[in-house]
Protein backbone atom coordinates (compact mmCIF):
# COMPACT_ATOMS: atom_id res chain seq x y z
CA UNK A 1 0.00 0.00 0.00
CA UNK A 2 0.91 3.29 -0.55
CA UNK A 3 0.32 5.67 2.46
CA UNK A 4 0.65 9.40 3.01
CA UNK A 5 1.13 10.13 7.06
CA UNK A 6 -0.71 13.50 7.56
CA UNK A 7 0.24 14.17 11.40
CA UNK A 8 0.50 17.30 13.17
CA UNK A 9 3.38 16.66 14.92
CA UNK A 10 6.83 14.66 14.27
CA UNK A 11 10.04 14.36 15.21
CA UNK A 12 11.96 16.23 16.44
CA UNK A 13 8.68 16.98 18.18
CA UNK A 14 8.80 14.73 21.20
CA UNK A 15 5.05 13.77 22.29
CA UNK A 16 2.44 10.67 21.78
CA UNK A 17 1.27 11.64 18.47
CA UNK A 18 5.15 11.89 17.03
CA UNK A 19 6.10 8.87 18.75
CA UNK A 20 2.76 7.22 17.04
CA UNK A 21 3.19 8.65 13.60
CA UNK A 22 7.11 7.77 13.95
CA UNK A 23 6.32 3.99 14.78
CA UNK A 24 3.37 3.60 12.30
CA UNK A 25 6.14 4.85 9.73
CA UNK A 26 8.85 2.41 10.74
CA UNK A 27 6.03 -0.54 10.69
CA UNK A 28 4.99 0.29 6.96
CA UNK A 29 8.58 0.24 5.97
CA UNK A 30 9.53 -2.90 7.72
CA UNK A 31 6.18 -4.75 6.27
CA UNK A 32 7.13 -3.53 2.59
CA UNK A 33 4.70 -0.84 2.74
CA UNK A 34 5.52 2.72 1.35
CA UNK A 35 4.88 5.70 3.61
CA UNK A 36 5.05 9.33 3.35
CA UNK A 37 4.68 11.93 6.16
CA UNK A 38 3.43 15.49 6.04
CA UNK A 39 3.93 16.97 9.15
CA UNK A 40 4.50 20.99 10.12
CA UNK A 41 8.15 22.10 9.59
CA UNK A 42 9.78 22.21 13.30
CA UNK A 43 11.09 24.89 14.96
CA UNK A 44 14.16 26.77 13.48
CA UNK A 45 17.50 25.67 14.04
CA UNK A 46 16.27 22.97 15.48
CA UNK A 47 18.38 20.06 15.13
CA UNK A 48 17.44 17.37 12.40
CA UNK A 49 16.03 14.08 13.39
CA UNK A 50 17.64 11.05 11.43
CA UNK A 51 15.03 8.50 12.57
CA UNK A 52 12.44 9.01 9.92
CA UNK A 53 12.44 5.57 7.85
CA UNK A 54 11.08 7.24 4.78
CA UNK A 55 10.38 10.95 2.89
CA UNK A 56 8.94 13.56 5.21
CA UNK A 57 7.37 16.69 3.35
CA UNK A 58 6.97 19.51 5.93
CA UNK A 59 4.56 22.58 5.16
CA UNK A 60 5.44 26.33 6.44
CA UNK A 61 4.47 26.29 10.17
CA UNK A 62 4.39 28.84 13.32
CA UNK A 63 4.39 28.63 16.82
CA UNK A 64 1.24 27.94 18.97
CA UNK A 65 0.89 31.31 20.25
CA UNK A 66 1.77 30.67 24.53
CA UNK A 67 3.31 26.93 23.50
CA UNK A 68 6.06 27.36 21.51
CA UNK A 69 6.68 23.82 21.73
CA UNK A 70 3.40 23.16 19.57
CA UNK A 71 3.79 24.20 15.87
CA UNK A 72 0.60 24.71 13.65
CA UNK A 73 0.99 24.28 10.05
CA UNK A 74 -0.14 27.18 7.88
CA UNK A 75 -2.03 26.39 4.75
CA UNK A 76 0.44 24.80 1.82
CA UNK A 77 -0.27 23.12 -1.54
CA UNK A 78 1.98 20.47 -0.61
CA UNK A 79 0.17 18.57 1.10
CA UNK A 80 -2.65 17.82 -2.10
CA UNK A 81 0.31 17.76 -3.91
CA UNK A 82 2.26 15.12 -2.07
CA UNK A 83 -0.89 12.89 -2.31
CA UNK A 84 -1.16 13.39 -6.29
CA UNK A 85 2.44 13.06 -6.61
CA UNK A 86 2.68 9.30 -4.22
CA UNK A 87 -0.10 8.00 -5.83
CA UNK A 88 -1.86 7.52 -2.16
CA UNK A 89 -3.97 4.38 -1.48
CA UNK A 90 -5.14 5.53 1.56
CA UNK A 91 -4.46 8.71 4.06
CA UNK A 92 -3.49 8.68 7.87
CA UNK A 93 -4.40 11.13 9.90
CA UNK A 94 -3.15 11.51 13.22
CA UNK A 95 -4.42 13.47 15.56
CA UNK A 96 -6.25 15.95 12.95
CA UNK A 97 -6.49 19.33 13.96
CA UNK A 98 -5.15 21.57 11.33
CA UNK A 99 -2.87 19.88 9.33
CA UNK A 100 -5.42 17.13 9.49
CA UNK A 101 -8.14 18.86 8.43
CA UNK A 102 -6.72 20.07 5.15
CA UNK A 103 -5.53 16.89 4.72
CA UNK A 104 -9.48 15.01 5.14
CA UNK A 105 -10.15 17.87 2.55
CA UNK A 106 -7.71 17.11 0.29
CA UNK A 107 -8.50 13.21 0.67
CA UNK A 108 -12.15 13.58 -0.24
CA UNK A 109 -11.25 15.81 -2.88
CA UNK A 110 -9.59 12.92 -4.72
CA UNK A 111 -11.46 10.66 -4.01
CA UNK A 112 -8.50 8.89 -1.41
CA UNK A 113 -10.10 6.89 1.77
CA UNK A 114 -9.01 8.57 4.86
CA UNK A 115 -8.32 6.81 8.17
CA UNK A 116 -8.46 9.20 11.47
CA UNK A 117 -6.92 8.45 14.34
CA UNK A 118 -8.15 10.02 17.08
CA UNK A 119 -5.64 10.87 19.74
CA UNK A 120 -6.02 14.43 21.65
CA UNK A 121 -8.57 14.95 24.36
CA UNK A 122 -9.86 18.35 22.51
CA UNK A 123 -12.55 18.97 24.34
CA UNK A 124 -10.51 18.62 28.07
CA UNK A 125 -7.84 20.89 26.84
CA UNK A 126 -10.63 23.94 26.29
CA UNK A 127 -11.96 22.97 29.45
CA UNK A 128 -8.04 23.28 30.86
CA UNK A 129 -7.22 26.29 28.93
CA UNK A 130 -10.25 28.33 28.07
CA UNK A 131 -12.64 27.41 30.92
CA UNK A 132 -15.10 26.68 28.22
CA UNK A 133 -15.66 25.23 24.68
CA UNK A 134 -16.11 22.05 25.16
CA UNK A 135 -19.27 21.44 22.80
CA UNK A 136 -17.62 23.46 19.88
CA UNK A 137 -14.88 21.70 20.54
CA UNK A 138 -16.77 18.67 19.92
CA UNK A 139 -18.71 19.63 16.94
CA UNK A 140 -15.11 20.07 15.37
CA UNK A 141 -13.84 16.41 16.32
CA UNK A 142 -17.62 15.36 15.15
CA UNK A 143 -17.21 17.25 11.63
CA UNK A 144 -13.34 15.73 10.68
CA UNK A 145 -13.91 12.30 11.90
CA UNK A 146 -17.22 12.20 10.72
CA UNK A 147 -15.68 12.44 7.11
CA UNK A 148 -13.50 9.21 7.82
CA UNK A 149 -14.34 6.31 6.08
CA UNK A 150 -13.05 4.61 9.30
CA UNK A 151 -11.51 6.55 13.38
CA UNK A 152 -9.45 4.36 15.05
CA UNK A 153 -9.98 5.23 19.11
CA UNK A 154 -6.95 4.23 20.98
CA UNK A 155 -8.97 3.20 24.11
CA UNK A 156 -12.19 1.84 25.28
CA UNK A 157 -12.59 5.54 27.14
CA UNK A 158 -12.03 7.56 24.03
CA UNK A 159 -14.62 4.75 22.03
CA UNK A 160 -17.45 5.66 24.95
CA UNK A 161 -16.87 9.07 24.43
CA UNK A 162 -16.69 9.48 20.22
CA UNK A 163 -19.85 7.17 19.94
CA UNK A 164 -21.94 9.31 22.69
CA UNK A 165 -20.56 12.41 20.62
CA UNK A 166 -21.62 11.04 17.46
CA UNK A 167 -19.08 9.94 15.81
CA UNK A 168 -19.50 7.30 13.43
CA UNK A 169 -17.69 3.90 12.06
CA UNK A 170 -14.86 3.76 15.09
CA UNK A 171 -12.61 0.72 16.14
CA UNK A 172 -10.24 0.36 18.68
CA UNK A 173 -6.84 0.80 17.75
CA UNK A 174 -4.20 1.03 20.75
CA UNK A 175 -0.63 1.94 21.23
CA UNK A 176 2.71 -0.43 20.84
CA UNK A 177 5.73 -0.49 23.44
CA UNK A 178 9.04 -0.60 22.70
CA UNK A 179 9.78 -3.62 25.00
CA UNK A 180 13.56 -4.24 24.34
CA UNK A 181 13.95 -0.50 24.92
CA UNK A 182 11.96 -0.27 28.10
CA UNK A 183 12.75 -3.00 30.30
CA UNK A 184 13.61 -3.30 33.98
CA UNK A 185 17.20 -4.45 33.78
CA UNK A 186 17.47 -0.94 32.81
CA UNK A 187 17.90 0.22 36.28
CA UNK A 188 20.90 2.09 36.78
CA UNK A 189 22.09 2.18 40.69
CA UNK A 190 25.05 4.95 39.81
CA UNK A 191 21.97 6.72 38.67
CA UNK A 192 19.40 6.21 41.69
CA UNK A 193 22.04 7.23 43.92
CA UNK A 194 22.35 10.53 41.56
CA UNK A 195 18.91 11.31 42.50
CA UNK A 196 18.07 9.84 45.57
CA UNK A 197 21.59 10.53 47.30
CA UNK A 198 20.03 9.46 50.79
CA UNK A 199 18.25 6.31 49.38
CA UNK A 200 14.95 8.04 48.93
CA UNK A 201 12.19 6.18 47.42
CA UNK A 202 12.08 7.71 43.82
CA UNK A 203 8.71 8.43 42.24
CA UNK A 204 8.54 9.49 38.41
CA UNK A 205 6.64 11.61 36.16
CA UNK A 206 7.81 11.57 32.80
CA UNK A 207 5.36 13.47 30.54
CA UNK A 208 4.52 17.36 28.83
CA UNK A 209 5.10 20.25 31.78
CA UNK A 210 1.37 21.89 30.90
CA UNK A 211 -1.67 22.43 32.37
CA UNK A 212 -3.48 19.72 30.96
CA UNK A 213 -1.26 17.35 33.11
CA UNK A 214 -1.69 18.68 36.27
CA UNK A 215 1.68 17.56 37.63
CA UNK A 216 1.02 19.97 40.59
CA UNK A 217 -1.12 17.03 41.98
CA UNK A 218 2.70 15.52 43.08
CA UNK A 219 2.84 18.27 45.55
CA UNK A 220 1.05 16.24 48.53
CA UNK A 221 3.70 13.34 47.88
CA UNK A 222 6.92 15.51 48.16
CA UNK A 223 6.01 16.31 51.70
CA UNK A 224 6.24 12.61 52.30
CA UNK A 225 9.40 11.63 54.09
CA UNK A 226 11.79 8.97 52.71
CA UNK A 227 10.65 9.82 49.04
CA UNK A 228 12.12 11.98 46.04
CA UNK A 229 9.84 12.99 43.29
CA UNK A 230 11.50 13.40 39.84
CA UNK A 231 10.25 14.87 36.91
CA UNK A 232 10.97 14.66 33.68
CA UNK A 233 9.68 16.47 30.56
CA UNK A 234 9.40 20.32 29.87
CA UNK A 235 6.74 22.74 28.89
CA UNK A 236 5.38 25.94 29.75
CA UNK A 237 4.18 24.85 33.13
CA UNK A 238 7.79 23.73 34.18
CA UNK A 239 8.93 27.18 36.20
CA UNK A 240 5.28 27.12 37.85
CA UNK A 241 6.06 23.25 39.06
CA UNK A 242 9.58 24.11 40.25
CA UNK A 243 7.94 26.38 42.90
CA UNK A 244 5.05 24.52 43.48
CA UNK A 245 6.60 20.69 43.99
CA UNK A 246 9.18 21.51 46.69
CA UNK A 247 12.43 19.18 46.69
CA UNK A 248 11.29 17.48 43.58
CA UNK A 249 14.04 17.42 40.90
CA UNK A 250 13.55 17.92 37.55
CA UNK A 251 15.82 16.58 34.52
CA UNK A 252 14.66 18.01 31.41
CA UNK A 253 13.77 16.39 28.18
CA UNK A 254 15.43 12.46 27.74
CA UNK A 255 14.68 10.18 24.74
CA UNK A 256 15.58 6.84 23.95
CA UNK A 257 17.67 4.66 26.10
CA UNK A 258 18.47 7.44 28.44
CA UNK A 259 15.12 8.11 29.23
CA UNK A 260 15.05 4.24 29.84
CA UNK A 261 17.53 4.31 31.91
CA UNK A 262 15.63 6.76 33.97
CA UNK A 263 11.80 5.08 34.04
CA UNK A 264 13.75 1.63 35.07
CA UNK A 265 15.31 3.68 37.70
CA UNK A 266 12.26 4.99 39.53
CA UNK A 267 10.64 2.74 42.16
CA UNK A 268 7.34 4.34 41.35
CA UNK A 269 5.62 5.85 37.96
CA UNK A 270 2.88 8.63 38.79
CA UNK A 271 0.57 10.26 36.21
CA UNK A 272 -1.70 12.77 36.80
CA UNK A 273 -3.13 14.24 34.13
CA UNK A 274 -6.87 12.98 33.82
CA UNK A 275 -7.06 14.05 30.29
CA UNK A 276 -5.54 11.11 28.06
CA UNK A 277 -6.58 9.23 25.43
CA UNK A 278 -3.84 6.69 25.55
CA UNK A 279 -1.13 7.51 28.14
CA UNK A 280 1.94 5.86 26.51
CA UNK A 281 4.58 6.59 29.61
CA UNK A 282 2.53 4.25 31.51
CA UNK A 283 2.47 1.75 28.97
CA UNK A 284 6.37 2.82 28.94
CA UNK A 285 6.38 2.86 32.90
CA UNK A 286 4.72 -0.98 32.85
CA UNK A 287 7.21 -2.33 30.30
CA UNK A 288 10.07 -0.89 32.81
CA UNK A 289 8.40 -3.04 35.52
CA UNK A 290 6.86 -0.26 37.66
CA UNK A 291 4.10 -0.32 39.67
CA UNK A 292 1.65 2.92 38.45
CA UNK A 293 -0.36 5.24 40.03
CA UNK A 294 -2.74 6.79 37.93
CA UNK A 295 -6.18 8.68 37.63
CA UNK A 296 -9.27 6.59 37.22
CA UNK A 297 -10.27 8.20 34.10
CA UNK A 298 -9.28 7.99 30.22
CA UNK A 299 -6.69 5.93 28.92
CA UNK A 300 -5.29 4.57 31.78
CA UNK A 301 -8.58 2.84 32.74
CA UNK A 302 -7.32 0.19 30.00
CA UNK A 303 -3.60 0.19 31.22
CA UNK A 304 -3.71 0.03 34.85
CA UNK A 305 -5.54 -2.86 36.83
CA UNK A 306 -6.13 -1.72 39.77
CA UNK A 307 -4.63 -3.86 42.88
CA UNK A 308 -2.67 -5.73 40.41
CA UNK A 309 -0.50 -3.74 38.43
CA UNK A 310 -0.92 -0.35 40.31
CA UNK A 311 -3.12 1.90 41.62
CA UNK A 312 -5.70 4.14 40.13
CA UNK A 313 -7.27 7.19 42.22
CA UNK A 314 -9.46 9.42 41.64
CA UNK A 315 -8.60 12.21 39.07
CA UNK A 316 -7.48 15.89 40.37
CA UNK A 317 -6.60 14.85 44.10
CA UNK A 318 -3.52 15.17 45.08
CA UNK A 319 -4.59 13.53 49.13
CA UNK A 320 -5.32 10.54 46.92
CA UNK A 321 -2.16 10.65 44.79
CA UNK A 322 -0.36 10.94 48.02
CA UNK A 323 -1.98 8.33 50.05
CA UNK A 324 -1.30 5.90 46.84
CA UNK A 325 2.51 6.95 47.12
CA UNK A 326 2.98 6.82 51.02
CA UNK A 327 1.56 2.71 50.40
CA UNK A 328 3.62 1.66 47.96
CA UNK A 329 6.74 3.51 49.52
CA UNK A 330 5.57 1.26 52.84
CA UNK A 331 5.78 -2.02 50.68
CA UNK A 332 8.64 -2.90 48.91
CA UNK A 333 7.44 -6.82 48.07
CA UNK A 334 3.86 -5.13 46.47
CA UNK A 335 5.84 -2.77 44.43
CA UNK A 336 7.74 -5.63 43.41
CA UNK A 337 4.43 -7.57 42.98
CA UNK A 338 2.75 -4.54 40.69
CA UNK A 339 5.91 -3.86 38.59
CA UNK A 340 6.46 -7.62 37.53
CA UNK A 341 2.55 -7.78 36.74
CA UNK A 342 2.54 -4.89 34.78
CA UNK A 343 5.88 -5.90 32.88
CA UNK A 344 3.94 -9.38 32.13
CA UNK A 345 1.12 -7.36 31.11
CA UNK A 346 2.68 -5.40 28.14
CA UNK A 347 4.93 -8.10 26.71
CA UNK A 348 3.07 -8.41 24.16
CA UNK A 349 1.93 -5.09 23.09
CA UNK A 350 4.91 -4.36 20.68
CA UNK A 351 4.51 -2.02 17.96
CA UNK A 352 4.66 -4.67 15.36
CA UNK A 353 1.65 -6.58 17.18
CA UNK A 354 -0.65 -3.48 16.53
CA UNK A 355 1.00 -2.08 13.57
CA UNK A 356 -0.29 -5.15 12.20
CA UNK A 357 -3.62 -4.67 13.31
CA UNK A 358 -3.35 -0.92 11.50
CA UNK A 359 -2.57 -2.37 8.19
CA UNK A 360 -5.67 -4.65 8.26
CA UNK A 361 -7.94 -2.00 9.04
CA UNK A 362 -6.30 -0.09 5.92
CA UNK A 363 -7.44 -3.13 4.21
CA UNK A 364 -10.59 -2.74 5.59
CA UNK A 365 -11.29 0.52 4.50
CA UNK A 366 -9.85 -0.50 0.53
CA UNK A 367 -12.78 -3.05 0.42
CA UNK A 368 -15.42 -1.19 1.60
CA UNK A 369 -14.56 1.18 -0.92
CA UNK A 370 -14.04 -1.29 -3.74
CA UNK A 371 -17.38 -2.40 -2.67
CA UNK A 372 -19.26 0.41 -3.23
CA UNK A 373 -17.90 1.30 -6.30
CA UNK A 374 -18.68 -2.17 -7.81
CA UNK A 375 -22.41 -1.51 -6.20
Amino acid sequence: MRVVIVTESFPPDVNGVAHCALQTARHLVDRGHAPVVVAPAPAPGSKPDASAPCPVVHVPSLPLPGYPQVRVALPSRRLAATLIEHRADVVHLASPFVLGVRGMAAAARLGIPAVGVYQTDLAGYARTYMGAGEAAAWRRIRSVHGACDLTLAPSSAALHDLGTHGVPRVELWPRGVDTERFRPDRRDEVLRRELAPNGELIVGYVGRLAPEKQVELLSAACGLEGVRVVIVGDGPSRPGLEQALPGALFLGRRTGDDLARVFASFDVFAHTGPFETFCQTVQEAMASGLPVVAPAAGGPLDLVTHGRTGLLVPPRDAGAVRDAVRSLAADADLRAAFGAAGRATVEGRTWAAVGDQLIGHYAKVLAGRRTAVAA
